[in-house]
């Protein structure tokens, strides 16, 4: 197999942006919101993704590529998921990287490491858990993770999944409150969630585990909002969001057959080898 030694991040590549976003927003957290996780766990966490990619990396001969999955996996880790011991986080961490290169389906990732990471940690470990409430119902902070998601998405040009998987959450969201008779302010509120914004825009819009096509991503967005709403709202269960995510991007191959369009690439400047991303 040919190495290519290519940049970490391109300069084009909207992975500097999330980077950025999603380590202030741990930073932040820490310092104002009392983020249940410890600095022991969080370097666990990163030296455990690391680890694992630079393993896959040197196993496949692809040289020092691709850490930016690494980093951006262990941040989504750190910010989402909690646990009363040590080795949860890395566990989970390595996880998710060890997916991204063993689960795979007509080259692209078959799960989202980060929700793999998640979903792993919660049903296999019986150490974990996800604060829906962590982030609170702040206003100021749903408008600054729209603001910085928007322009992430926007620029890895999968902007439309998570405007269509918040527009169809929305539609769920007005017509289950317009039934129960409840008053508009309930259903403002459920948008303030910093938990479900960060999911729509750092999570569902991961361009190697959605459909390449727009119609592919609209239906994959439609799927899992009603996944999601039902299995909050009917089944009064936490944790919808990931594991309708889980549940249904294994059937990316599907709709990629269904409506074929050109593979994503996060950095046309530098392309990475198929494996790497």
């Amino acid at each position: 197999m040919v190495q290519e030694h290519l940049p970490l991040i391109g300069p084009r590549d909207p992975r500097v942006f999330q980077l950025l976003f999603l380590g202030s927003l741990l930073a932040a957290g820490l310092a104002w919101r009392g983020l249940c996780v410890t600095p022991a766990q969080i370097a666990l966490t990163f030296a455990a993704a690391l680890l694992t990619q630079a393993l896959f990396l040197r196993a496949l001969g692809l040289g020092d590529v691709g850490y930016q999955s690494a980093l951006i996996s262990a941040l989504s880790v750190s910010l989402l998921l909690r646990s009363d011991t040590l080795w949860v986080h890395p566990l989970s961490a390595a996880v998710a990287m060890a997916g991204k290169f063993l689960l795979r389906a007509r080259g692209k990732h078959l799960f989202n490491p980060a929700n793999l990471g998640v979903v792993f940690g919660l049903l296999a470990t019986g150490h974990a858990w996800c604060s829906p409430a962590q982030w609170g119902h702040d206003v100021m902070l749903a408008a600054w993770i729209v603001l910085l998601g928007a322009t992430v998405v926007r620029r890895a040009e999968r902007s439309d999944v998570s405007w269509a998987f918040l527009a169809f959450y929305a539609a769920l969201a007005f017509l289950r409150v317009a039934y129960l008779g409840q008053r508009p302010a309930v259903f403002w509120h459920q948008f303030e969630n910093g938990s479900l914004l960060l999911f729509s825009f750092f999570m569902i819009s991961d361009p190697r585990t959605i459909p390449d096509s727009r119609a592919g991503r609209v239906a994959l967005a439609a799927l899992a909002a009603l996944l999601a709403f039902g299995w909050q709202f009917a089944f009064y269960r936490q944790n919808g969001l990931f594991y309708a995510l889980f549940l249904l991007t294994p059937l990316t191959a599907l709709f990629d057959a269904w409506k074929p369009a050109p593979r994503h690439a996060w950095d046309r400047s530098a392309p990475l080898p198929a494996a790497a991303r």
